[in-house]
């Protein structure tokens, strides 16, 4: 790899539709654009694999998946530069008002990843969004993964459960993945649906919307699909994966209706809804707010996509979820925000291009907020007791989490004094979201009131090895003070 420092005026980080949409309409519109990926291809998670997946039978995935496609060729087309496999892992601000330095390390297969510097006057974050932590009594056991995680391998090597397979949870994605199961011809013990039987309600005053998207006539569909081939139990109100004698997941314990009932499986796939991912725009030092709709944390962003650190725009569903028809648009208008920053375009044209993306954004959000209401995830499966494990990387439980607030700890940055919480290999991606709940909950404050951890870079785990790997600049040369005899 070449010790030269790359350059460009704008980097996009995320191949999924958003980072996609952004990075061609900036190419497009004359900036020198970088896209930056760790995957191997684009297309993010919701595209992921698009243009090698072994599934090549277009109804077992849908439609949806494949329109991926049709964002990679004019991609290809943009003269955008993509660095694939490429994980960023920090992003520090160049004196005066140079824009960014950016370290990221590329891994190559049969090689160790080598670290690598780019210098952009802006950055769009298209980071997207990632599953909501479902912390339940044995979800750590072997054969409990994600709906997430399971459509990922899907997607990518056309690997599906064998035996027994139980979904668990709610949103659209737990449906979607189990309608792409029957179209793989996989069968489905059962769906145990956690929302709560008067969630509709809720939901109600959000139908008018909900009726006139374009969601409806797919939702409906789908849900005809998977009712008629899966038994499905609602009002699920807890959760236990018990392991067998091997140690693998074995059964599933569940009330629901008042009652406790058991269930044998092979493989329990968990979801409970997706939340924007927020590590590097937390860790770059953009403002974030709690979202009472959504029950997580969010960046502060304007009409453009705009962040409170000047030069860095945030678009797609790392600015807050809102599905990935709206990432496109938010990804476009994200670009010509950009290009208008840098001088590339006026504002009347930036108004001007940015006009129909707008219009459809609106049609792509609309009904929303009825998804959020229905499909919002009940308390208990957010805030769990006991001996649940919370942290994943540190082992920390539920009852640790609870008394240390019990005993004073304010929020989670003082939590990694007590449990050492959110500082593994994650970084508190599997545990930021139920560590602020659970002090909130136990000391009766709000979830904004108790914060967030306080990140830094870097935001992935990175080696020695590649930290000597990157090229010397004359800050890096002027920070070693030699001792001389």
């Amino acid at each position: 790899m070449s010790l030269d420092i790359l350059s460009c005026d704008l980097l996009v980080v995320g191949a999924g539709p958003a980072g996609l949409a952004a990075a061609t309409r900036a190419a497009g519109l004359g900036l020198a654009t970088v896209l930056i990926d760790e995957q191997p291809a684009p297309g993010g998670q919701i595209y992921r694999a698009v243009s090698s997946t072994p599934v090549q039978a277009r109804d077992i995935l849908g439609a949806d998946y494949w329109h991926g496609l049709g964002l990679l060729q004019p991609f290809f087309d943009s003269g955008a530069k993509h660095l694939a496999s490429a994980t960023v892992w920090s992003i520090n601000r160049r004196d005066g008002d140079a824009g960014f330095e950016v370290a990221y390390s590329v891994a190559t297969p049969g090689q160790d990843p080598q670290a690598a510097l780019l210098h952009c006057r802006h950055i769009v974050l298209a980071t997207g969004a990632q599953e909501r932590p479902f912390p339940i009594p044995g979800w750590t056991l072997p054969g409990v993964i994600t709906a997430g995680a399971a459509q990922i391998l899907l997607k990518t090597s056309g690997v599906v459960p064998e035996g027994r397979t139980v979904l668990a949870g709610g949103g659209p994605l737990l449906y979607l993945l189990a309608w792409q199961y029957l179209n793989a011809g996989v069968r489905i013990e059962a769906i145990l649906e956690t929302a709560p039987p008067g969630q509709w309600r809720k939901a109600l005053p959000f139908a008018w919307g909900f009726l006139r998207s374009p969601y409806l006539g797919k939702g409906l569909k789908l849900l005809r699909a998977v009712r008629a081939a899966v038994p499905i139990v609602q009002g699920v109100t807890s959760l236990e994966a018990i392991a067998d004698a091997t140690g693998q997941v074995g059964q599933l314990r569940y009330e629901a209706g008042g009652q406790g009932r058991t269930i044998a499986v092979d493989q329990l796939l968990l979801h409970q809804g997706v939340v924007p991912n927020t590590n590097l725009s937390r860790a770059i030092g953009a403002e974030h707010e709690w979202s009472e709709r959504q029950d997580c944390w969010q960046p502060v962003v304007d009409a453009w996509g705009a962040s409170s650190v000047p030069q860095l725009t945030i678009a797609g569903d790392g600015a807050g979820i809102a599905g990935a028809a709206a990432a496109e648009h938010r990804g476009r208008i994200a670009a010509v925000h950009a290009a208008a920053a840098l001088g590339c375009i006026d504002s009347a044209t930036r108004d001007r291009e940015a006009a129909p993306h707008r219009a459809a954004l609106t049609l792509a959000t609309r009904g929303r907020e009825f998804f959020e209401a229905l499909y919002q995830a009940p308390p208990q499966f957010r805030r769990p007791v006991g001996d649940t494990i919370v942290c994943r990387c540190e082992e920390a439980t539920a009852e640790q989490v609870r008394h240390a607030a019990r005993l004073g700890c304010q929020g989670p940055n003082q939590l990694k004094a007590f449990l050492r919480c959110g500082m593994g290999p994650c970084q508190g991606r599997f545990c930021g979201l139920t560590v602020t709940e659970l002090i909130a909950d136990e000391q009766q404050r709000h979830p904004r009131e108790v914060g967030y951890y306080r990140l830094r870079f870097p935001t992935k785990p990175v080696t020695l090895g590649e930290i000597a790997s990157l090229p010397q600049t004359d800050h890096s040369r002027q920070s070693v003070v030699r001792f001389r005899k």
